[in-house]
């Protein structure tokens, strides 16, 4: 199949490019370059051994850019990961979140529907299940009281998905709900690298460790968990890009047209069913590293909730996905990363 990767520049679409070509598929990426450079699809070829990948830089906002995209290319399916994603900004600046990832994704699927393609993965998080009541976490939580516009943005384009499905089911739609994704690549060729001081918490340990940055902020220590920090599910990157892998075979496999419609709309969260603190995290990467990091407890970040990791039985069983790399794993291939 040939696939377009919105936002495949990114940390998660860097990898899900290597990870389909691997799996013998074309893919086309779009990207603004708002957070990376086009360096990092170079990298993807020397990882795979491939051709060039072709690159359109620009906006999913901007619609001729799309039309000639379908037009040049004939687009199997689309994986969704264009849009920006800092719980604290999107606080700061809900606006430019709504208008970045929602209009961004109206516009993508009116281009697509216009182009016939009718087949996307959209990259949703486990923001959208708010402040959960029960943990593990299972796809039939309820959504809904997302505690910042990053969430509420991914609620609203699942909402936008569920409803375009009703009104055609001859769409064939995945919503898969990350959880956190850590790591790198295991070549040390691909990882996260953010502008600026890191939202997220890996790539801000593994800056500390590196020395880049003096001390870990850690936001929070008196929830209510075991040593007052937050737990997350934290998957390694790897395992998650092979999840769209599956996500996109489960999608496109032959069933009957009873059981195909039922599972058309496909919702399933990625993650590995376990929750780590941040200080488990600050320690494992310690052991990984060598480097002591040092930290500094800081307030509470708006938007944050004490607890969430994933049950993970449903992708088991109708993606026949598992995540399979370890803390320690994420922890290795993490500063491999960052020490190059």
């Amino acid at each position: 199949m040939k696939i377009l990767i919105t936002g495949g520049t990114g940390y998660i679409g860097t990898h899900t490019c290597v990870e389909l070509i691997n799996q013998g598929h074309q893919v086309v990426v779009i990207d603004n370059l708002s957070n990376n450079t086009a360096e990092t699809l170079t990298k993807v070829t020397e990882i795979t051994q491939t051709e060039k990948i072709p690159f359109y830089q620009g906006d999913i906002r901007d619609r001729e850019l799309l039309q000639k995209i379908f037009n040049t290319n004939k687009i199997d399916a689309v994986i969704h990961f264009a849009g920006l994603k800092a719980v604290g900004e999107s606080i700061q600046k809900p606006l430019q979140y709504y208008n970045n990832n929602v209009i961004g994704t109206i516009t993508l699927l009116e281009e697509m529907q216009q182009a016939a393609v009718k087949n996307i993965i959209f990259s949703s998080s486990a923001t959208v299940y708010g402040n959960p009541k029960t943990l593990p976490i299972k796809e039939t939580h309820p959504t809904g009281g997302t505690t910042n516009p990053y969430g509420q943005s991914k609620l609203i384009i699942e909402e936008i998905l569920k409803d375009i499905h009703k009104s055609d089911p001859s769409w064939k739609i995945a919503l898969l709900r990350y959880f956190n994704p850590v790591g790198a690549h295991p070549s040390g060729k691909i990882g996260e690298n953010p502008n600026g001081i890191p939202n997220n918490l890996m790539p801000y340990i593994s800056q500390v460790a590196a020395g880049k940055l003096k001390k870990l902020k850690i936001y929070g220590n008196d929830y209510p968990t075991l040593d007052g920090t937050g737990i997350r599910d934290y998957i390694h990157v790897v395992d998650l890009a092979k999840g769209h892998s599956a996500a996109l075979n489960a999608l496109n496999t032959e069933e009957t047209s009873e059981k195909r419609a039922l599972h058309r709309v496909l919702t399933v969260n990625l993650g590995t069913g376990a929750g780590y603190s941040v200080l488990e995290m600050v320690k494992a990467f310690e052991q990984a590293s060598g480097r002591k990091i040092p930290y500094e407890i800081a307030p509470r970040r708006d938007g944050d909730i004490a607890e969430c990791y994933a049950s993970t039985e449903y992708a088991e069983q109708h993606l026949n996905w598992k995540a399979e790399n370890n803390l320690q794993q994420m922890c290795e291939d993490t500063w491999c990363y960052q020490k190059q």
